[in-house]
């Protein structure tokens, strides 16, 4: 296994390469959203995002980026690690800011959030190495963009040193990107080469983002990246089932159903996940 920061010589940041992302590591299966019979409707992803301006933190430009338009698609549901699915329409492909000019990139809800230590090592690690591709200018991002973005984002969490709850949510969410680039594939009927080498991509994510969140759990305090406790361990106990820690999947699922906090929602979902280790485990 190459390291999530490994192959990043095309954006001239091969210096990063042997860098951990975490300081400790952990070490498989998946559910799948039930896809009940249903004719897809007609969408146009353009009308889900729209163009808004940003000021980089970093070097002070001026950057546009797409965003997704709050309440225009329609939400499906939710995966098991809490990807919300909307209809047509991959959201997670929009979630990251990236500066072109200087190459400082984080997820939306971090991007500003910056102390001018990190702007520093910004400067010396990234923007003085980074080399970006140039993509033409469309109406959305493809798949290929959205990663190489989450990518840097990545490489800027690492560099910046930022928490591990903000380095975990973006190994996450290129996880959930992974996924969705999977199923856009499938549905298309082509290259499994690439389907099966972006699966073992985002079992590799997702175990760092499973080894992020226990660290964060551990030296943060709730509510961390965006969730209270009780969600954070039924994502932990979800993301343990799925990276097979049969154990922590165990502790977890106990403090959750003994949890005072947890609503009967969460308690129900904890129950389902309760029996598919049992099964899991003979």
């Amino acid at each position: 296994m190459g390291g999530l920061l490994s192959g990043f010589e095309s954006l001239g940041l091969g210096n990063l390469e042997n860098k951990s992302i975490f300081e400790k590591k952990e070490s498989k299966t998946r559910d799948i959203p039930d896809a009940k019979e249903h004719k897809e409707p007609e969408y146009n992803e353009v009308d889900f995002i729209y163009d808004k301006n940003f000021k980089c933190p970093v070097c002070d430009a001026t950057i546009t980026a797409k965003i997704m338009k709050t309440g225009k698609a329609r939400l499906k549901g939710t995966d098991y690690d809490l990807r919300p699915i909307y209809e047509g329409f991959a959201a997670e492909k929009y979630d990251v800011l990236m500066c072109h000019r200087c190459g400082y990139a984080a997820l939306g809800k971090y991007f500003s959030v910056i102390l001018p230590a990190q702007v520093k090592m910004i400067k010396e690690n990234i923007s003085s190495n980074v080399v970006l591709t140039k993509y033409d200018d469309g109406d959305i991002y493809s798949y290929d963009q959205a990663l190489e973005r989450y990518k840097l984002a990545l490489a800027c969490a690492v560099v910046k040193r930022a928490k591990s709850s903000e380095k975990a949510m973006v190994c996450l969410r290129t996880a959930w990107l992974m996924r969705s680039y999977q199923e856009y594939l499938a549905k298309k009927g082509e290259n499994k080469e690439l389907i099966d080498s972006l699966k073992e991509q985002e079992e590799e994510y997702e175990s760092n983002a499973y080894q992020g969140f226990l660290e964060a759990r551990e030296s943060e305090t709730p509510p961390i990246a965006g969730m209270d406790a009780v969600t954070l361990d039924y994502l932990l106990a979800q993301l343990s089932f799925h990276v097979g820690d049969y154990d922590n999947c165990s502790r977890m699922i106990s403090g959750i159903l003994t949890s005072p906090g947890a609503n009967a929602r969460i308690k129900d979902k904890t129950r389902d996940l309760k029996d598919k280790l049992a099964e899991a485990k003979h």
